[in-house]
């Protein structure tokens, strides 16, 4: 062979084996890209950051936030390393929940990087739930098996990003007089999704639980354990529970009010050392779960389905009242929470990623409307500035308007307006 001959043949077997490579590389990426990622996978993965969503901006949910609108949000959490959301029901006439796994689908097939999951509620409640007669609690709303029909069709629909399925919401807690239903109801749903499963009707990996508050689950009062939450809690594939020392502030204050040997230490100190006291309380709870389940000889993971701090209210939690509510106490439970349930490999569904005004409607300042890190116009409150000075917001907006911090960034404006808990004796003498 002549010399030309034998360059050009080794040239061109160069060029083959290095195309076979980088196609090598390419597919082992896609793999990567495309594998399956399971909720055992994600719950308890420090990775797969959680967080509640809703993406609505007016004061009904008549108003339902665009496919646009929805995607600009997914891209605002994605850039702080949320990767899973929360959502509550599947109702026909609100399609908020199916309208962000749409627009989760359509950023994925946009970005081949972006990455996020959900886990998808569905809404149950008793006979009569939000009408004008009575709420018969141990019969269930018609409505009910409708939710459960279409929450599986969306599971099977966006398998690649539903891996939970929430079989209601605070749905058996006694204090949620205008809907709960008792624990066997929850668990005749949780025994058709897992069969569902069984039968190849739902994906074998997805996993199904219920979302309640923490005496729900056996932790608090002993009238919930009964022969069917023992039943419901074999069932699930895990136990998601809520826990609120914010609404505790008011409740069961024992914890929040300022210990007469801490009178003398300064203001900042007895804030802080009150944040500490509410993240305690929250371990508290979830250790109250734990240790129930345990005593029925079971284990299963438990994670938090909910958890929050709000930073408006002129009702119970405002300076009249509990004086839990400010963003710089949203800011230190934040942190502290996210800390603790990292360290513990614990998934915290984080209450919440946005406000949402639908939820107080006729009360602007009412605290169910401001439990969001985000204002409903895109500012970032004082939790997360540190993420704004590290500029991951950097080209995204809201409606519009891009992320800036609340108080135009000026902790001490914030901190004008932080009120101390009152001590232990005027709680006490308040009760």
């Amino acid at each position: 062979m002549k010399k030309g001959k034998i360059i050009v043949f080794v040239l061109s077997l160069f060029i083959m084996i290095s195309c076979n490579e980088e196609n090598k590389k390419d597919q082992r990426s896609l793999t990567q890209i495309t594998k399956e990622v399971t909720a055992k996978e994600i719950l308890g993965n420090p990775d797969y950051l959680a967080i509640s969503y809703g993406g609505y901006r007016e004061k009904s949910r008549d108003s339902q936030p665009t496919i646009p609108q929805l995607k600009k949000d997914l891209k605002i959490l994605s850039a702080m390393g949320i990767k899973v959301l929360r959502t509550y029901n599947v109702q026909p006439k609100l399609p908020h929940a199916s309208n962000v796994l749409k627009a989760i689908s359509e950023l994925k097939a946009e970005d081949k990087n972006f990455e996020m999951y959900v886990m998808l509620g569905a809404w149950i409640d008793c006979l009569n739930a939000w009408t004008d007669k009575v709420p018969n609690h141990d019969v269930e709303s018609p409505n009910n098996a409708g939710e459960i029909d279409r929450v599986v069709a969306l599971a099977n629909k966006y398998p690649d990003i539903v891996k939970i399925i929430a079989v209601g919401n605070e749905a058996m807690v006694k204090w949620a007089t205008s809907y709960y239903v008792q624990p066997r109801i929850i668990l005749k749903w949780v025994n058709q999704l897992q069969d569902l499963k069984k039968q190849g009707k739902l994906p074998r990996d997805l996993w199904i639980t219920s979302s309640d508050d923490f005496s729900s689950w056996g932790g608090g009062d002993p009238e919930y354990h009964v022969e069917d939450l023992e039943k419901l809690i074999r069932a699930v594939d895990y136990i998601s529970m809520h826990t609120y020392p914010y609404h505790n502030t008011h409740y069961n204050p024992e914890f929040w009010g300022v210990p007469e040997a801490h009178s003398n230490m300064p203001n900042a100190t007895k804030i802080e050392m009150a944040m500490e006291r509410s993240i305690k309380f929250a371990q508290k709870q979830y250790d109250s779960v734990t240790n129930y389940i345990k005593s029925l000889g079971i284990n299963k993971p438990v994670h938090i389905g909910e958890t929050g701090w709000a930073t408006i209210s002129n009702g119970h939690y405002g300076p009249n009242g509990s004086r839990a509510t400010d963003e710089y106490k949203q800011g230190l439970y934040y942190k502290q929470m996210r800390r603790w349930t990292k360290r513990t490999r614990i998934s915290c569904f984080y209450f919440e990623a946005f406000n949402e005004q639908w939820k107080d409607s006729q009360n602007a300042k009412g605290s169910e409307n401001h439990f969001g890190l985000f204002t409903i116009d895109g500012k970032a409150k004082y939790p997360i500035w540190d993420l704004v000075d590290k500029g991951i917001f950097e080209g995204l907006t809201r409606d519009g308007n891009v992320i800036s911090k609340t108080y135009g960034g000026d902790k001490n404006a914030l901190l004008e307006e932080v009120l101390v808990p009152p001590g232990e004796k005027e709680i006490m003498a308040n009760r």
